[in-house]
């Protein structure tokens, strides 16, 4: 049976500019690449499950809709400013009804990436 939860995966017209956006403006570390930025995989751990980016013009797409990826950060302030400063589109964090802070965008494709 299933003993492993191994990535997501998402596709894009524009898979290197994708993958720059969560490696470069998000920082996420990139644990796997391929020069032509058709598989790259991006995560915190090694042996974890990964985000795994594939050039749509390609394989077509991964999936029938949109991702909603949810990552924790340090600082929710910050990140929110450190990203406007990178020019990111965002609003500023909110207070969710559970009582902690969000921030919320999307990436170049649209995906929804919240931040808690």
């Amino acid at each position: 049976m299933i003993i492993r939860y191994e990535c997501v995966n998402i596709s894009s017209l524009n898979p290197k500019a994708l993958v720059e956006f969560y490696h470069d403006t998000l920082g996420i570390p990139i644990v796997g690449a391929d020069e032509n930025f058709d598989g790259v995989s991006l995560g915190f751990m090694e042996d974890a499950p990964v985000i795994m980016i594939w050039d749509e013009n390609k394989w077509g797409k991964s999936s029938e809709g949109k991702v909603n990826f949810v990552f924790h950060c340090d600082d929710i302030d910050k990140t929110y400013l450190d990203l406007k400063e990178k020019g990111v589109s965002l609003e500023p964090p909110t207070v969710a009804v559970w009582g902690g802070k969000e921030l919320t965008l999307n990436d170049l494709d649209g995906n929804k990436i919240l931040l808690l």
